[in-house]
């Protein structure tokens, strides 16, 4: 397990939060293949995070902290902006963000208390997985998004699995909390 804090894996999700405010702006000014562009940049820095530190023996607890909150942050930014602009449903944004912020209350509070880093989960992966499948969904130019409302399909199919991946979660915390899974 590495102890850096600047390894390629953790500058991977660095660049992912620094690419927010690039991708609200060039969205919001009209500048959508810049936004687009921007936007798959950041998936698919969240796609290789992960992957890179395993192939590089790179592991580390800041990682394991920084890929989860990049995510949130990217999460949290966007639906508030598709909000702002009437693109996304009050319920959608305010379960997404209480659904994170309970999560990341949990993280910390095992780790305070058990010392435990715990990892992201697979239905958490998936779950951000299709909340970025609706975002691309709802800035492609594409008339193929619109026709087959695509973006209705993954604000549902993105909701199933948010809440599932919350149980998940909340199931892993309260086994670490009674003692039963220490691993994170």
């Amino acid at each position: 397990m590495d102890g850096r804090i600047f390894n390629l894996p953790n500058s991977l999700s660095f660049l992912r939060i620094i690419l927010i405010p690039w991708f609200l702006y060039y969205f919001h000014t009209g500048h959508l293949t810049i936004a687009i562009v921007i936007m798959v940049v950041a998936v698919l820095t969240d796609w290789f995070d992960g992957r890179v530190a395993r192939w590089t023996n790179e592991v580390s607890e800041m990682g394991k902290i920084i890929d989860p909150l990049a995510d949130k942050l990217c999460l949290a930014s966007v639906a508030l902006y598709f909000l702002w602009i009437g693109q996304l449903p009050l319920w959608f944004v305010l379960f997404a963000l209480l659904r994170d912020i309970m999560i990341f209350i949990g993280a910390g509070y095992v780790k305070f208390r058990y010392s435990v880093v715990t990892t992201s989960l697979w239905p958490g992966k998936w779950a951000v997985g299709f909340v970025s499948m609706m975002f691309i969904a709802m800035v492609w130019p594409h008339p193929v998004f619109k026709l087959y409302h695509l973006k209705e399909f993954f604000l549902y199919l993105s909701t199933v699995m948010l809440l599932y991946s919350f149980f998940q979660y909340s199931v892993r915390f309260h086994r670490i909390h009674k003692g039963i899974d220490c691993s994170g």
